[in-house]
């Protein structure tokens, strides 16, 4: 079974009600837990989540995720190569949109051969990544 990368855009949408994605979001992650699909992310993208999550909702759903999302993540702890390609990457693209977060995930998927994202950012798409969500 290939993994699937899990993107800050999807945790955030799953995790809160009045999210435009939210039913959405909702029924993606059923349908990944029912065809058993392992998830993986990055370090930083948990680090992402909980800023967005402290900031805009709250501690609750901080510790929601903590609890009830995060342990079912293969975290992959960016190290100082990833975090330097994914840098090389985001200033290759020169788009203001994008993020080192972004970028680094990116590496990270093509260096595992990820090719499928839960997320609800355009920019997997645009690079090539099939998009679930």
């Amino acid at each position: 079974m290939s993994r699937v990368y899990v993107d800050t855009s999807a945790v955030y949408s799953l995790l809160v009600a009045t999210d435009e994605n939210h039913n959405r979001a909702v029924d993606a992650f059923q349908a990944l837990e029912a065809r058993t699909a392992p998830l993986a992310t990055s370090s930083y993208v948990l680090v992402e989540i909980y800023a967005l999550l402290g900031r805009r909702v709250g501690l609750d759903a901080v510790t929601a995720f903590r609890d009830d999302i995060e342990p079912l993540l293969e975290v992959t702890w960016i190290e100082r190569d990833l975090h330097e390609r994914g840098l090389d990457l985001l200033v290759a693209r020169g788009r203001a949109t994008l993020s080192l977060v972004d970028t680094t995930s990116f590496v990270l998927m093509r260096d595992e051969g990820i090719d499928e994202a839960f997320a609800y950012d355009c920019h997997f798409e645009k690079e090539g990544f099939t998009v679930i969500g």
